[in-house]
């Protein structure tokens, strides 16, 4: 084992220990059951890997500081592969098996696959990085909720950026589901507003392995910049083939999801100098953001957290307020204490609309660069609460 495996372990036992030490006061209440129904494998696995570790990390620092509200927490994650169908049925099996408050699902059409299903569950639902418009939208549900930005909110952050810009054709590629065209959405409307034309539309299917042709047809197409909407496998090999081309020597590329922490990690100087959203960032200097980057270095030593694993820690976070304040682990009861609550995250105080159960925050906009010696995604500009989280559209009918 070499030394930072081992500085990893020692911690992790003194977190088992803790908790052990706090089980005589979690007998008198039942304890609060998170189902994880992620992508453990397939395309999505490396993004999988990263909310794992977040849930993780979450139960550990709860149980070791006595439980939530004196109630132990309990976790099992059952792998989706990404596949809308296998995300329905693991919920359903984490549900039955009474894992019935759940999160922290990769791809936007498996939330979409389980939302209908919640009440028949009698589950509780809260998204962490799904961004699909559709999930507090046209198809919300009086259970489910969610905590990062939905896709129609990235036209708050694109646009400011894009009207500073100099480059007046533009080029799309994203996933070929809710997400990737969503995303693709929006920026075309933050273009329109921006005197900016997208010339090339180009929607990969989940999985891809070849991207050629549709390298092709961005540089066929003239245009000067590039806005990409795939992540984490998709991500890796679509930067890799597109580099290899000489595309992204010749557009200037930007996007969501394309080049978070993680996938920079593996990329390197690849994807250097490319712009995005970063929904999170262990760089943010608030007070609680201060206190988890700290106490996760002690678990983790030298690897920061992702903006995949702030934004679930954020998710763990309001589930275990929305607890304490339900004062039940009740599926009803947290859907209840969620809809139209205030809770404290590592962004500050934030509040869950009831009008789409939609969590209310600030995004960011940044580069690509080096950042205490690491390449990483670095936030240059920050939008605020009111302006990134526009109001709802009114489409979800609660």
């Amino acid at each position: 084992m070499n030394s930072s495996n081992r500085v990893r372990a020692s911690h992790m036992i003194a977190f088992a220990l803790a908790a052990l030490m706090s089980t005589g006061t979690w007998a008198a209440k039942e304890p609060i059951k998170i189902g994880v129904p992620t992508s453990l494998t397939g395309p999505y696995a490396q993004l999988g890997d990263e909310v794992k570790r977040a849930v993780e990390f979450a139960v550990n620092e709860a149980n070791a500081a006595g439980g939530v509200d004196g109630r132990k927490v309990e976790v099992r994650f059952l792998d989706t592969e990404a596949k809308p169908d296998l995300a329905r049925q693991q919920a359903e099996k984490l549900a039955l098996d009474g894992f019935n408050i759940m999160t922290a699902t990769i791809a936007s059409n498996e939330v979409l696959a389980i939302g209908p299903m919640l009440n028949r569950w009698n589950a509780v639902y809260v998204a962490t990085v799904t961004k699909g418009n559709d999930i507090t939208g046209a198809q919300c549900q009086p259970r489910l909720f969610r905590v990062n930005r939905p896709d129609y909110s990235d036209g708050a952050v694109i646009q400011p950026w894009l009207a500073t810009r100099s480059e007046t054709k533009w080029a799309i590629v994203g996933a070929d589901y809710a997400w990737g065209r969503n995303s693709g959405e929006s920026f075309k409307k933050a273009a329109a507003a921006t005197g900016k034309t997208v010339v090339s539309e180009n929607y990969p299917a989940l999985g891809s392995n070849d991207y050629a042709a549709f390298i092709q047809k961005v540089a066929d197409s003239g245009a000067q910049g590039m806005w990409v909407a795939l992540a984490g496998r998709d991500a890796i090999t679509f930067a890799r083939q597109a580099k290899q081309f000489g595309l992204l020597d010749k557009v200037t590329t930007a996007g969501i999801s394309f080049t978070t922490d993680g996938t920079v990690s593996v990329l390197g100087d690849t994807v250097k100098g490319v712009h995005t959203i970063i929904n999170y960032s262990s760089t943010l200097d608030t007070p609680a953001n201060r206190k988890f980057v700290a106490d996760w270095g002690k678990v983790y030593p030298g690897d920061a957290a992702t903006n995949f694993g702030g934004e679930t820690y954020i998710g763990m976070q309001v589930i275990f307020q929305a607890v304490k304040k339900a004062g039940s682990v009740k599926p009803a009861d947290v859907a209840k204490a969620l809809s139209g609550g205030t809770f404290e995250t590592l962004l500050g105080t934030q509040q869950m609309r009831k009008e789409d159960h939609q969590l209310v925050g600030p995004n960011f906009f940044g580069v690509v660069k080096e950042y205490e010696g690491k390449l990483r995604p670095v936030i240059t500009m920050t939008v605020p609460a009111k302006d990134a989280t526009p109001a709802p559209d009114g489409s979800c009918k609660l």
